[in-house]
């Protein structure tokens, strides 16, 4: 399992070769249909996480995994992927329609920082299920954007950056931010979002990245520079949950993607995790699920 998917990987993966902006190491950007279903064989992108962004219109029944989340989409719906949330697509049925964009960091070089948003931040909502007038919106964006992409115009790529906010603030306003105003409460958000931040980093695990850096909440205050207290307080805040709890329970998503998507045992998405004893591990699961480990794996 890759934890990381490049877009020369992707490109590779899907057409055998490299377009050649990526060979010259600049912004990048590209546009794709999703192919139609075909009988007896269910499309599935792998579970991982990608170094580009993607903002994907999706139509019919279809599962997207993050972590241990499962979204069910029943008609339609936008979605939003960033390079720090691993995720994958299963399409459950016949893809009456779908578009899709792809995009680096370069690509919006001195014009948006995109994890400022959040619907591309962790702990943010990504998939946002549409109702038909809100599809047309979404689709009309997208037609406008392809347009624009096959076009020989000079500056087309201004007006496609355009079209992808014009995405981005859309799914937005379907989900009202919920910044807070107040100065106190506005430096207990910025604390909790490079806590989020820092945590997310550490997965998905692989065999190149075998195991988590950070584990409590003193050596996350110390990698923030604040005290341990004022982490408390500030997760308190904004997620009324204590930074232990906010721990547990991204290492709980984990745990489950490890002993669903891997082959490795439980001793070793145990070491992986943080804990020095497998029993340690399987107590913790077995509280907060209810199975022991091995159960959950096999489980259908």
């Amino acid at each position: 399992m890759d934890s990381i998917e490049s877009l020369e990987a992707f490109y590779k993966r899907k057409f055998s070769l490299l377009p050649e902006d990526l060979r010259e190491d600049i912004g990048h950007f590209n546009l794709f249909h999703i192919a139609p279903f075909r009988e007896g064989k269910v499309t599935s992108v792998p579970y991982r996480r990608r170094d580009f962004y993607k903002v994907m219109f999706l139509k019919g029944n279809s599962h997207v995994y993050y972590a241990d989340k499962v979204f069910a989409i029943k008609k339609q719906a936008l979605a939003f992927s960033n390079p720090l949330i691993p995720y994958k697509w299963e399409q459950l049925d016949k893809m009456y329609d779908g578009v899709y964009c792809i995009f680096n960091t370069e690509f919006f070089h001195a014009y948006s920082q995109f994890d400022r948003y959040e619907l591309f931040q962790p702990g943010g909502n990504h998939i946002f299920e549409l109702t038909d007038a809100q599809a047309e919106d979404v689709a009309a964006i997208f037609a406008e954007m392809e347009r624009e992409f096959q076009s020989g115009y000079k500056y087309k790529y201004d007006v496609i950056r355009n079209r992808v906010l014009d995405l981005v603030h859309y799914g937005l306003k379907l989900e009202p931010s919920t910044s807070l105003t107040h100065p106190q409460a506005n430096a207990a958000y910025r604390i909790s979002r490079l806590f989020m931040e820092l945590l997310e980093r550490q997965f998905p695990l692989d065999d190149h990245h075998p195991s988590i850096d950070l584990r409590s909440p003193s050596d996350f205050a110390e990698m923030l520079n604040v005290h341990v207290n004022s982490l408390n307080r500030a997760l308190r805040t904004t997620t009324q949950k204590t930074t232990s709890e906010v721990i547990s329970e991204r290492i709980l998503q984990e745990s489950k993607v490890l002993l669903k998507h891997t082959d490795w045992s439980v001793a070793e998405i145990a070491y992986s995790l943080g804990f020095k004893e497998a029993t340690h591990f399987n107590n913790f699961f077995k509280k907060h699920t209810g199975l022991n480990p091995m159960r959950f794996r096999n489980a259908g």
